[in-house]
């Protein structure tokens, strides 16, 4: 027995769904790469991005890669061999940040956090005080953490490295978080920032950015790690293709540029808005679900959850059971656990061309999953979650 036609349902946390507008803006025919069509995409675009990062000064680079990429071309940019990175442990993806940095020969050292909490100011604060020497080159951490579903607070961080005077470089992976949540470059201290266009940015996957301010700029010219692919200089060059270090992603382009005038037409504010709200109703499913304890929240604070992804904690069998009924029954793609998280997990994200219905349409998916395979769980979770967005979007 199946109820799955009609369209699928994607609840992964990236790629997230891509509006028709933007995959129509792509169904286009080749353009002339030298042409004044598609530097004009491209200058629109870079200049744009600097809106999203809240950055007025920064400088912005666009690359044909994913996150990992970027991730790279970050390090790359502004690291020598044999220098340090201090990464803030919240999760896997600052991990695998670090990850990204020891084969380039950089050294990394891991400031350890309480599981499932997010990163101390206090012990960010406490570390680099301690050094001393100034041996810390970089300090990398993630806004929100896919994997975990916990969310940083990247401002504090941002304060707690000026309260030590420490003259690290702050990095941010804000892949999952940028267009969804705020974030001001400017004015929370941050040097770099990395972000991906299949998230908040509405995008397929394929492109990925860097905003990159003063300090920078200026510990880029003197990177050891630099590299002619990803690297700023070569990228201000004065030709167009220069900046994608050959052939520009036409068609990718296209279709950034449609999300960027879509992102803009909801108004930021409102996005970050819309984001909080079905943040909330999620959360207050799975409260519900929670309630006959096989399921739980895998970040027990309810202030340091994302707003764009919630992950479950459910072990097997009935997670499998669960992933592949929602699946084969319902045509609905639920994120599964990633790392230590592999098995014990589930994730829904509410991020990028996401609204209610989607939203409660997964919830409900999910719900009638748990009864028809009868997994405990506290009932009425689609009803708490209608009551928290009817209870704040009263005229």
């Amino acid at each position: 027995m199946t109820v799955s036609r009609g369209r699928d349902f994607l609840a992964l946390p990236g790629p997230t769904t891509v509006p028709h507008e933007v995959l129509q803006a792509m169904q286009r025919p080749a353009v002339d790469i030298y042409g004044e069509e598609l530097t004009a995409v491209t200058d629109s675009c870079l200049d744009d991005l600097r809106r999203v990062f809240r950055t007025e000064r920064g400088r912005t680079y666009i690359y044909i890669a994913n996150g990992h990429g970027a991730w790279e071309a970050a390090l790359t940019n502004v690291l020598s061999r044999g220098d340090k990175v201090l990464v803030l442990e919240s999760g896997r993806f600052a991990i695998g940040w670090g990850e990204m940095a020891e084969p380039l020969g950089i050294e990394v050292e891991v400031l350890e956090a309480e599981p499932r909490r997010t990163v101390s100011p206090e012990a960010l604060e406490q570390r680099l005080r301690a050094d001393s020497a100034g041996e810390i080159k970089a300090i990398l951490v993630v806004q929100v953490d896919t994997a975990s579903g916990i969310v940083n607070d990247i401002p504090a961080l941002g304060a707690a490295i000026e309260a030590s005077g420490h003259g690290a470089l702050f990095m941010v992976d804000v892949i999952a978080s940028l267009g969804s949540m705020p974030f001001e470059m400017d004015d929370w201290g941050v040097d770099v920032a990395v972000a991906g266009a299949q998230k908040g940015l509405m995008m397929t996957p394929g492109l990925s950015f860097i905003a990159a301010r003063e300090a920078a700029l200026a510990a880029h010219a003197n990177a050891g790690l630099r590299t002619r692919y990803w690297d700023w200089t070569v990228r201000e060059g004065e030709l167009h293709y220069m900046k994608y270090c050959g052939t520009p992603p036409v068609h990718l382009l296209f279709g950034l540029r449609k999300s960027l005038d879509m992102l803009f037409e909801e108004g930021l504010e409102n996005a970050f808005r819309r984001h909080e709200l079905l943040a909330g109703a999620t959360q207050a499913a799975v409260g519900r679900w929670s309630e006959a304890g096989a399921l739980s929240f895998n970040i027990p604070e309810p202030a340091e959850r994302s707003p764009t992804v919630t992950t479950i904690l459910l072990d097997e069998p009935q997670l499998g059971r669960l992933l592949d009924w929602s699946w084969e029954v319902c045509n609905v793609s639920l994120g599964i656990g990633l790392g230590p998280l592999g098995g014990h997990a589930f994730r829904i994200a509410h991020m990028g061309h996401v609204n209610a219905p989607m939203t409660l349409g997964t919830l409900g998916a999910i719900e009638t999953g748990l009864a028809a395979l009868d997994i405990p769980h506290g009932k009425g979770g689609v009803s708490a979650a209608i009551d928290y967005l009817g209870s704040r979007l009263k005229a």
